[in-house]
């Protein structure tokens, strides 16, 4: 396979391109949620501020009685709801840009591995030639797995705040202190929605673009030896990932099956240039070999890859860079590879978080 520095800039130009939609999505929903909160902390902090300046202690029994705290929590659950369902419109509203996006870079792709004037891929255009019905079913499983995704997220958020208002709720000697660190509380369960949809909006956008570089994969199924695993090989890349870096995989297999908000990618594999009838010497291939990348770096830089038990059992030679990933399964979601247990001397096994 002669991945040349072409097919590597055209990935990274892909990477990017990506990069700039889930962020956009990021900056849009940290924005709502910022601006959803301030509308209704002032009016929290002055409800729980009366109540706790009202009397010498507040019960729990009373903030649930309250019609003030009620009403103010009223307020936060409508807000919820319009933010999930604001969220399913920024994210879904990017699918197809998405979709094209990868579909339509993959012909690029796979002619940068083959010699020039080769004749093999003549079709760069193959995009625009793919079943509109083919398009819309990625466009309308990921729809639907969106949706099912945030559908119960304004609920468990609400439950968060509602629970971390009435959790402790001794006024003490300082009332306002009180208010604002109870307000604290329940605005990082405010927030708990908010980070489960970035996840969500990350998660399913890339794995739309994986979708989409498959099929248009498939289009050059007769040159192609099947897809490569592809990292961004530096340190905020998971074990895992380093693991599977590199990797050749089925034209067939989906993925790659990273974890939740993954950033890794799917490169098409051209065959060898000699399984494809042509009796040329073809070029050693550019992807970098993530072992080689591994033992290059400082100690400091692998250890904040690792973390200190799996730095530990990797210097000990009991844990190698093939071992770190294992597939697991997450309910409500495919399954995806994570960083796997970590050996101990005398070959025992623990999780490490």
């Amino acid at each position: 396979m002669a991945v040349t520095r072409r097919t590597l800039r055209l990935q990274e130009q892909l990477r990017r391109e990506l990069l700039a939609i889930t962020d956009t999505q990021t900056r849009t929903l940290v924005s709502a949620w910022v601006d959803a909160w301030n509308e209704v902390e002032a009016d929290l902090t002055a409800v729980l501020l009366d109540m706790l300046t009202a009397g010498d202690q507040v019960t729990r029994a009373q903030l649930l009685r309250s019609t003030r705290l009620r009403k103010a929590l009223g307020v936060i659950a409508d807000h919820l709801e319009r933010l999930i369902e604001d969220a399913g419109i920024t994210i879904t509203g990017d699918l197809r840009t998405v979709i094209d996006t990868a579909g339509g870079a993959q012909a690029s792709v796979i002619d940068s591995q083959l010699p020039p004037r080769s004749n093999l891929l003549d079709d760069l255009d193959s995009w625009s030639r793919v079943s509109e019905r083919q398009i819309e079913a990625i466009v309308t499983r990921s729809t639907q797995q969106i949706t099912s995704l945030l559908d119960p997220l304004s609920g468990e958020a609400y439950d968060a705040v509602r629970r971390e208002l009435i959790r402790g709720v001794a006024s003490g000697s300082n009332p306002r202190a009180t208010a604002a660190r109870m307000v604290r509380r329940a605005e990082k369960g405010f927030n708990g929605g908010l980070n489960r949809a970035l996840t969500i909006a990350r998660t399913e956008t890339l794995d739309a673009h994986r979708t989409a570089a498959a099929l248009g994969q498939a289009q050059h199924g007769d040159v192609l030896a099947g897809w490569t695993w592809l990292a961004k090989l530096d340190t905020l890349t998971c074990p895992s990932c380093w693991s599977q870096h590199g990797t050749l995989h089925d034209l067939t297999d989906p993925g790659p099956f990273d974890h939740q908000s993954g950033r890794c990618g799917r490169m098409p594999t051209v065959k060898p240039w000699s399984d494809l009838g042509l009796d040329i010497d073809e070029p050693p291939s550019l992807i970098p070999d993530a072992g080689d990348l591994f033992d290059g770096l400082t100690s400091a830089e692998q250890l904040a890859i690792l973390g200190p038990a799996r730095y530990d059992a990797w210097a000990r030679g009991e844990f190698p860079l093939t071992a770190w990933s294992v597939r697991r399964t997450t309910p409500g979601w495919r399954d995806s590879f994570g960083v796997a247990p970590v050996p101990q001397s005398g070959g025992r096994v623990r999780s490490v978080a």
